[in-house]
This record gives structure tokens, C-alpha cells and sequence, in this order.
């Protein structure tokens, strides 16, 4: 009987022991065991920009997101920039060529709507938004690769880190305050680097440093109709199980000049973002890519959850792996959300 009796004081204390709800049944205490808090400040919004004066269109495949004509930007980023409350302080802008505009060997980057947006973006909103520019070659190319190409198809480094550093210095002349290379090209961070500095240029680099080959890009290469017309980017981008090849690239990049690097994906990339957290010594960002918008979206649209309490999950997910900086399509409704927390 007094070793039963033992036996269920023993089983008793370990219950008590593991008794967890009390420490969160309510919300003040449940904020301090939640030291993340989502701000404006961590959010990027991603812009589509077309030279078409006056455009404004939906895409498809990604509602609630539009194609902007270069010169519509400013007013239809106001009210975000100038409400009150928790508002939009930093875009990351991506350009949008006409097929019959790009080139074999991506000059026309240099022509790019981006560069016709920036000073009137600069002009109107100064130092209240952050100006990051998406720099890559694939929206320019006719063959919408990242890169220039050898006669064999192959990625041909040297003048693709040229362009894409000349690219980079006439968006920072033109008012980008932070230039992010998407294309995954070996040292071009290097290459951007010490071109801004021979041109007296000192901005931030936002690497894609750990950028994966996903299936989640679809709706964007949509959107900025820059798919490749031939073969896939398994020779550039990441694979999507290797691990320790993301950190050595963030790694390489940190070095390179590198002030920031990034997680492409993030959803199915979490573990990612923990491990640079853990591994560099350098804001981490992660990008909730066009496939993982369209997602959440249909998915709450059909019914299977709550949009409002699924994105803000996520968010706080990111923010656990370690992430400091969001770059979601979903930013406008997240800065309503934290302007009114009971809505």
C-alpha cells in the first residue's frame, strides 16, 4: 500500500510539474512569455513597376496585389506612407520590362521603370520610406535568365557581375537607398560593393543570400513575367535541402560587403532563418514569397482558417526563427491589423 501510495505522489508531482496553462490563461501573461513584437519598421512591401503611365492592374494570381505604371506610385503609396499609427516605411521595387524591350545581354536594365520611379518616390516621401531595389537581370533578359549567357546556355559570371554592378549604381544614383541582389550569381556582392564605392555611392546591400530553387515563385514570375524560356535555375539557385550550403553563401556575402542577408523562401525555410540567427552577426530577412501569399489567401478564402489570425501566425513565426526583417505582400493589411488589435 505505502509503495502504491509513493508511486502516486510520485505521478502527481511530475503532473504538477508540467502544468503549463495557468502560466498563459491570460493575455498580460501571455505577453511575457512573447518577447517578439511585430512593428512596422520590420515589414517590406514589394512593388510591381511598369513603364506604362497611368497603370494600375490587378494580378491574377495574386489578388489584392496590381502592376503600378511608374508614375502612380506616390499616390497610391500615400496613404500608407502619411496615415496615422503604425504605417508603411519601407517598398522593395521590382521592374517590369515589355517583351519586346529586353535584351540578350540585359542592357535594357538600364531603361528599367525602377529608375523613373525612385526620384519621384525620393522627391515625395524623403527619408519617411525606405527605397530597396530587387537587382536581377531575369525581368531584362530575353532569355529570362538571372544571368548573361555563354553560347551554350551556361551562366557566363564575369559580365553578368559587370551588369548587375552597373545596374546597382544607376539605381543608386536614381535614389534607391538599399540595393538587394536577387540573382544569385557567385561575387556579385564584390562586385556591387566596390562598384558604389568607386562611384562614391555608400547604401546598403540587402542579399538574397540564401535563396532557394522553389516551386513558390510561381504568381511572381506572373507578375514580372520572368520565367526562363528555357531550362530551369537548379545551377544558381540553392537547393532546396542544402543546408549548410545556405549559410556558407551568407557567409560569403557577409564578407563580400553584404549589410543584411536574407531566406528565400520562408515558410518551408524556417530552420534557415535559425541557423544564420545563430550563425552571423548581421540582420536576418526573410521573404513570404508570391506563392506563399496566394497560399494563405486562397486557402482562407475557401474557408479553412481565419486570414487575419493565419498571417499574424506566421509573422510571429519568422519572428521566432530569428527574423528582423518581412518582406510580405500582405503589408498593407498587416499595418491595419496593428493599428487596431481587436479588429
Amino acid at each position: 500500500m505505502d509503495s502504491h501510495k509513493h508511486l502516486g505522489v510520485k505521478f502527481v508531482m511530475v503532473e504538477l510539474g508540467h502544468h503549463l496553462h495557468s502560466s498563459y490563461s491570460h493575455a498580460t501573461l501571455r505577453s511575457w512569455h512573447s518577447s517578439l513584437s511585430l512593428k512596422d519598421s520590420a515589414l517590406i512591401y514589394p512593388l510591381f513597376v511598369t513603364a506604362t503611365s497611368g497603370e494600375k492592374t490587378e494580378i491574377a494570381s495574386m489578388p489584392g496585389n496590381y502592376r503600378y505604371g511608374f508614375d502612380v506610385l506616390v499616390e497610391e503609396m500615400r496613404p500608407l506612407v502619411e496615415r496615422a499609427g503604425p504605417r508603411l516605411k519601407a517598398v522593395i521595387l521590382f521592374g517590369i520590362m515589355a517583351k519586346d524591350a529586353k535584351t540578350e545581354d540585359a542592357s535594357s536594365c538600364l531603361h528599367s521603370p525602377v529608375l523613373q520611379a525612385l526620384p519621384l518616390l525620393k522627391a515625395a516621401f524623403q527619408d519617411k520610406l525606405l527605397l530597396v531595389v530587387d537587382v536581377c537581370l531575369c525581368a531584362y533578359t530575353s532569355h529570362g535568365h538571372c544571368g548573361l549567357l555563354h553560347s551554350d546556355g551556361s551562366i557566363n559570371l564575369v559580365p553578368s557581375n559587370e551588369r548587375l554592378a552597373e545596374f546597382s549604381v544607376a539605381l543608386a544614383q536614381a535614389g534607391a537607398d538599399v540595393i538587394a541582389p536577387s540573382d544569385m550569381m557567385d561575387g556579385r556582392i564584390a562586385y556591387i560593393r566596390e562598384a558604389l564605392l568607386k562611384a562614391g555611392l555608400r547604401r546598403a546591400i540587402m542579399s538574397y543570400s540564401s535563396k532557394f530553387q522553389s516551386c513558390f515563385y510561381g504568381p511572381f514570375r506572373d507578375a514580372a513575367d520572368s520565367a526562363p524560356s528555357f531550362g530551369d535555375r537548379a545551377a544558381y539557385q540553392l537547393p532546396p535541402a542544402a543546408r549548410d550550403l545556405a549559410i556558407r553563401a551568407a557567409q560569403r556575402d557577409i564578407a563580400q560587403g553584404a549589410d543584411f542577408v536574407m531566406v528565400k523562401p520562408s515558410l518551408a525555410y524556417m530552420d534557415l532563418i535559425r541557423d544564420l540567427k545563430n550563425t552571423v552577426n548581421v540582420p536576418i530577412a526573410c521573404y513570404q514569397v508570391s506563392g506563399e501569399y496566394a497560399m494563405l489567401y486562397h486557402a482562407a478564402k475557401a474557408g479553412a482558417f481565419d486570414l487575419r489570425r493565419a498571417v499574424l501566425e506566421t509573422m510571429t513565426g519568422y519572428m521566432r526563427a530569428g527574423a528582423d526583417i518581412i518582406i510580405t505582400y500582405f503589408t498593407p493589411v498587416i499595418l491595419d491589423w496593428l493599428a487596431d488589435p481587436n479588429s
